[in-house]
C-alpha cells in the first residue's frame, strides 16, 4: 500500500502552488472585506485549463481521477486562499459531474467545455427553505407545457448565483402523491439563470464572503426540454452519483485549510515571547498543536482513501462521508486552536486566523450535517436499525 503521492499528482502540486502565489493572504483578506468574487482567481485557474481536471477528455477536460482533484484544491486551501479560494471554483469541479455522467453526448459538448473555459459559470439549485437535509422533499415543481417546463419555487443556499449566467436546478416534475418514493418525482436540469423570472438575494453571513450564498425565488423560469439531464424522476439519483466527490473534495479543503491555520500558530508559537521566552517552549501551547498535527494526517489519509475508492469505482460512500466527517472536526479544532496560540492577536483580522476560523465552520454544517453521517455510518456500516 503506497501513501505517497504520484509524480504526477506531485506535479499538480507544485503547479498550483506557483498560481496561487500572486493570490497571497493580503489578497484573500481583501476579498474578505470587500466580498468582491474572485473572478481574477478563477480566470487564471481556468486559463491554465485546471477546471477541466476530473471533465472527460472528449470534451477537452484532462480526464484526471476525484484523486488529482483532491490534490488541486488541498493546495489552494493550503495556499492561505482556504475555503473562500475552494468554493469559488467548486462548483466547476464536480457540481457540472451529472452531465458527464449522464448527459447525452449533444449536452456533454455543448455545456461542459463553457464551463471549463470560464464562459458560463453555474450555480446548484437544490437546497430548499422548508426541507433542509430531507431533500427528497423538495417541492419546487417543473411542470412540462408543450417542448419546455415551467418552473415555480424557492431555493435557498444557492452559492456564486450573483455572478452565474447557468443552474444546475432539480425540481418536482411529478408530486408526490402520485410516486412510489418521493425521490421518483425529482427531475435534473442545467439551463440558463433567467434573472427575469428568478430574483436572487444575497444572505449575509459568517464567512466566505467574497463566494455569494443566495435565496432564489423562481417564478416561471422557462426551461428547454433539451436541458433536462438524463429520464423525468431519475434527478435525485443522478445527484446522489456525485454527492460522494462532493464529500472527498470538500474534507480535502478543509485539511489544507487545518494546516494553513497551523502553520501560522507555529510559526507565531515560534516567534512570541513572554515572559522571556517563546510560547511554543510551553508544553501547553505544544501539545495542543501537535495533536492537531495528527489529526490533520490521519483526516488526510481518510480523504485520499475515500478519493481511491472512487476513483476505482468502489463503494466510496462510508469512506467519503466520514472523511468529510473527521476533516470537518479535526479542522475546526485546528483552527481553533491557531486562534487561541495567537492570544488576543488570534482575534485580528490581520493574523488571518479568525478568518480561517469563520471559514471551516460552514462545511462542519453542510453540505450534510455531522449527525446525519454518524447515522449514515450506523446503519449502511454498522448495520444497526434507521433512527430518522
Amino acid at each position: 500500500m503506497d501513501f505517497s503521492f504520484s509524480e504526477q499528482q506531485l506535479q499538480i502540486k507544485d503547479s498550483i502552488e506557483k498560481l496561487c502565489k500572486p493570490f497571497d493572504d493580503q489578497y484573500w483578506l481583501d476579498r474578505d472585506t470587500d466580498g468582491e468574487f474572485p473572478e481574477d482567481f478563477c480566470r487564471a485557474l481556468a486559463d491554465d485549463g485546471w477546471l477541466g481536471i476530473c471533465m472527460p477528455e472528449e470534451v477537452g477536460g484532462s480526464g484526471l481521477g476525484i484523486s488529482e482533484a483532491a490534490v488541486m484544491v488541498q493546495t489552494i486551501a493550503e495556499s492561505g486562499a482556504a475555503n473562500g479560494g475552494v468554493s469559488s471554483v467548486a462548483i466547476p469541479l464536480f457540481g457540472v459531474n451529472p452531465i458527464a455522467v449522464f448527459g447525452t453526448e449533444e449536452q456533454k459538448q455543448r455545456m461542459l467545455p463553457p464551463v471549463m473555459r470560464r464562459d458560463d459559470i453555474p450555480c446548484f439549485g437544490v437546497t430548499e427553505p422548508d426541507t433542509g437535509l430531507d431533500t427528497t422533499r423538495l417541492k419546487t415543481t417543473a411542470i412540462l407545457k408543450g417542448d419546455h417546463y415551467v418552473v415555480h419555487g424557492q431555493k435557498v443556499w444557492t452559492s456564486t448565483a450573483q455572478v452565474a449566467n447557468k443552474i444546475m436546478l432539480i425540481a418536482r416534475t411529478k408530486p408526490e402523491s402520485e410516486t412510489k418514493r418521493p425521490i421518483d418525482g425529482l427531475t435534473l436540469f442545467y439551463t440558463d439563470l433567467d434573472r427575469s423570472t428568478c430574483e436572487i438575494r444575497r444572505i449575509e453571513k459568517m464567512g466566505r464572503k467574497c463566494v455569494d450564498s443566495n435565496q432564489l425565488f423562481i417564478d416561471g423560469l422557462k426551461i428547454p426540454v433539451e436541458d433536462r439531464i438524463g429520464e423525468e424522476g431519475k434527478g435525485f439519483r443522478y445527484l446522489l452519483h456525485g454527492l460522494n466527490p462532493e464529500r472527498v473534495l470538500i474534507a480535502s479543503g478543509l485539511v489544507g485549510l487545518g494546516r494553513a491555520a497551523l502553520k501560522r500558530a507555529v510559526t507565531y508559537a515560534g516567534e512570541r515571547e513572554v515572559f522571556g521566552r517563546p510560547i511554543g517552549k510551553n508544553q501547553s501551547v505544544q501539545h495542543p498543536l501537535a495533536e492537531s498535527w495528527i489529526e490533520l494526517e490521519a483526516a488526510n489519509l481518510m480523504v485520499f482513501r475515500a478519493a481511491a475508492a472512487y476513483d476505482n469505482g468502489e463503494d466510496a460512500g462510508a469512506y467519503a462521508n466520514a472523511a468529510k466527517y473527521f476533516a470537518a472536526e479535526a479542522t475546526f479544532k485546528a483552527c481553533q486552536q491557531a486562534v487561541m496560540t495567537h492570544g488576543g492577536m488570534g482575534y485580528a483580522k490581520e493574523y488571518h486566523v479568525e478568518r480561517y476560523l469563520r471559514e471551516c465552520m460552514i462545511h462542519r454544517l453542510a453540505p450534510i450535517s455531522p449527525q446525519l453521517i454518524l447515522c449514515f455510518i450506523a446503519e449502511k456500516v454498522l448495520g444497526l436499525a434507521k433512527s430518522y
